[in-house]
């Protein structure tokens, strides 16, 4: 069963958020390196592939093998579905697209799940939480400026559709954390991923180069990593109130395209930053003053 949601539980689930988004933005940043190489189909498959592994293992470790058939198949199906598509759009966005640009399309999707949290989880979403995701989204319009000529284009309205992909997928996720536990959830996740990817892959796969190996092995950390913070995200915060912090990726994004592309961030650029920092101060304050003493 889940926890009950209050301020306690929302706080902690915005900490494995920031920790969660963390890791997919570096996860992100490796997706574009193979993505220049491998078909974006594959590279999905890459992804799951890897993690696999380090999943297994880490359902051995929660002793939770046991529990891993106990699941809501028509769910994790969905979710598995989603989670293929999500990844190969995305991916084949990033052909095209850098990831602040990308980071800018994709942040649509905290607005779809907060307005999917009330009919599908029936969850109160309250002005606060419309106002922080709000200001947030102007920040990151703020700082990135997004040309309209990127809406328009194929990898521009792939990011879009990975988006609304990723917010349907995150509200299964929210309604499976109430009857399955995080180690299933990750589990079938992963394995879905490989398996759906990896057949949808196979007619036009490309051997991996020997260079690229130490790539996918990042692919395998840091998409476990991510799976397991977000699970845990869901399950214990509510929606509406972790969704926001989807946007820390724009900080991410600034730091990986300096230091990859060699990308600076300029004035409206930490403006914009600084309207993404204060929505979720904002936010976050709200929470803690409604928590039990």
């Amino acid at each position: 069963m889940s926890q009950p949601i209050h301020g306690h539980g929302n706080l902690r689930g915005v900490l494995a958020m920031l920790a969660a988004v963390g890791c997919f933005s570096l996860m992100d940043a490796l997706l574009k390196t193979l993505a220049g190489h491998y078909p974006p189909m594959q590279v999905a498959a890459l992804r799951g592939l890897a993690a696999l592994p380090l999943v297994l293992a880490y359902v051995l470790w929660q002793r939770q093998a046991h529990t891993l058939l106990q699941a809501r198949w028509r769910l994790h199906l969905l979710r598995g579905m989603l989670v293929v598509v999500m990844l190969a759009l995305f991916t084949y966005g990033l052909q095209s697209l850098g990831l602040a640009e990308a980071y800018t399309l994709f942040f649509i999707a905290p607005l779809l799940i907060t307005a999917l949290s009330a009919p599908v989880l029936g969850e109160r979403v309250r002005a606060s939480h419309w106002l922080a995701i709000g200001l947030g989204l102007l920040g990151v319009l703020v700082a990135l400026r997004p040309e309209q000529s990127a809406m328009l284009t194929l990898g521009g309205l792939a990011v879009l559709a990975a988006a609304a992909c990723y917010a349907v997928s995150a509200v299964a996720g929210r309604v499976l954390t109430r009857t399955d536990s995080s180690a299933t959830i990750v589990f079938w996740t992963t394995t879905m991923l490989a398996i759906g990817a990896g057949i949808l892959a196979l007619p036009g796969w490309v051997a991996v180069s020997r260079e690229h190996w130490p790539l996918v092995a990042g692919l395998a950390v840091t998409g476990f990593l991510g799976q397991t913070a977000i699970t845990e995200a869901f399950r214990h915060g509510q929606a509406a109130v972790i969704a926001p912090f989807e946007y820390t990726a724009l900080a991410w994004g600034v730091g990986l395209d300096w230091l990859l592309w060699q990308a600076l961030p300029d004035g409206a650029t930490l403006l914009g930053g600084a309207i993404i920092i204060g929505s979720g101060i904002y936010l976050v304050h709200g929470e803690q003053r409604r928590a039990p003493t």
